[in-house]
């Protein structure tokens, strides 16, 4: 059982790993790590490829994270396991083994994994980032809210005495810590004003 958990464990990182963006970017002759912000994820994209491109890129990153946890869960894992493979595919994308450790910032991972291990909690800070991002036009933006909404939604659990499985807990506030920290330059800009705006060319 433990050789189990570990190959399925290493199977949700190499599936987190999976640099859709760069991919992607390269069939059409760019080296997505050398344009815009140099990350592999789908705001870089949008900005260097266009929006098609980019929605394929979004898609896929959220269900290397949904796929994750399932994987887990049909693999018959117990759900610390099942919440320690979602995480490590967000690691996967964040610090890739295909992009000799580089990667995206793990938002569209990030959301994908945390509607598959709390979907209620998922769900309420996806429709809070994208009114942000659509309120303000800055996609960190949105995503700085979405994580701060999931660690607040924790907070408020345990309140009222109903927080999700510590496991659950554990995993998604490691998760929205992580998105604010990959952030850090993101938040600097935006309280020195130059911040890109959603929309904008790299």
């Amino acid at each position: 059982m433990i050789l189990l958990n570990l190959a399925v464990a290493v199977l949700s990182y190499l599936l987190g790993a999976i640099p859709a963006a760069a991919w992607v970017a390269r069939s059409r002759g760019v080296d997505i790590r050398t344009v815009g912000s140099g990350n592999s994820g789908a705001t870089n994209v949008l900005r260097s490829l266009g929006k098609g491109p980019a929605a394929f890129v979004a898609a896929f990153d959220i269900l290397k994270g949904v796929l994750a946890v399932m994987l887990a869960r049909l693999m018959g894992l117990d759900p610390a396991w099942v919440a320690l493979c979602g995480v490590l595919a967000v690691i996967g994308h964040n610090f890739s083994v295909f992009l000799s450790g580089r990667g995206g910032k793990g938002v569209a991972t990030s959301f994908g994994t945390v509607a598959a291990l709390s979907p209620a909690i998922g769900i309420f800070a996806f429709v809070l980032a994208i009114f942000t991002m659509w309120l303000t036009r800055f996609v960190s933006a949105g995503s700085i809210i979405g994580a701060a909404a999931v660690l607040a939604l924790l907070g408020f659990s345990y309140l009222v005495q109903l927080p999700p499985p510590w496991y659950a807990t554990a995993a998604l506030a490691f998760l929205a810590s992580l998105l604010i920290w990959q952030h850090r330059d993101n938040i600097r800009r935006l309280t020195g004003g130059n911040e890109r705006r959603l929309g904008e060319k790299a």
